[in-house]
């Protein structure tokens, strides 16, 4: 039974070694074979139950065997290698638990930190997308802000253009209204020309009327 604790005491010391020092894929080993039991929580579980009732029944012998030597004053030989024997399985069997719990707590915190080392693999892809994203959305902002500032600058030389456009119009109204003015004046003299010339033609009828009535009465 002794030797059997000192085996299972040196080998979880050795796996112990092996989780805080990475020696080639050794460690990866014995965290995938840690997988594999703790796959079989029953079963780890029972063993560990059933070491503690080992224990707690040594240390039960070792106080009836202290108690039977105080009462009688001394411990026989016998009563000394059978404490001392009680005494040495306790040791082996609760250092072992001891590294059994301590090799389960650095398996889980090591699993724990390979998880944030891949989350954290994976948030600084993320993080380089976004600053891709970013640089990406920059330059668009840069391309928008020149196609906004060139189409500012059209809309100014259209403004500008619109501008010249109705000053033109503006002149070419009055130069319009001035012709218009003109051509009635011209239409008022014309008329008035007429008038005059209606007039004249009369007044040369008339003349040749009465012409013609001296020359028929002389």
């Amino acid at each position: 039974m002794i030797q059997l604790l000192f085996f299972v005491v040196f080998a979880e010391a050795f796996v112990a070694f092996l989780l805080m020092v990475k020696i080639g894929p050794l460690r990866e080993l014995v965290m995938n074979g840690l997988d594999q039991v703790k796959m079989r929580k029953g079963t780890v579980l029972t063993i560990a139950g059933t070491m503690s009732v080992i224990l707690f029944s040594n240390w039960v012998s070792i106080v009836k065997i202290q108690n039977k030597g105080a009462k009688i004053g001394t411990m026989t030989p016998m009563d000394q290698v059978l404490w001392r024997t009680h005494l040495l399985e306790a040791s082996l069997m609760g250092f072992s638990l001891y590294l059994g719990f301590l090799i389960d707590r650095m398996h889980h915190h090591l699993q724990k930190l390979i998880n944030l080392r891949k989350n954290g693999g994976s948030s600084k892809k993320q993080v380089e997308k976004l600053e891709a994203e970013k640089l990406q959305l920059k330059e668009n902002e840069e391309k928008a802000k020149e196609e906004i500032n060139k189409m500012q600058k059209e809309i100014s030389n259209l403004s500008e253009s619109l501008k010249k456009l109705k000053l033109e119009s503006k002149e070419k109204d009055k130069k319009i209204e001035v012709a218009e003015a003109h051509v009635a004046s011209l239409q008022k003299q014309s008329a008035d020309l007429l008038l005059e010339y209606d007039r004249l033609l009369e007044d040369n009828q008339n003349l040749q009327a009465q012409t013609k009535n001296r020359l028929f009465r002389g």
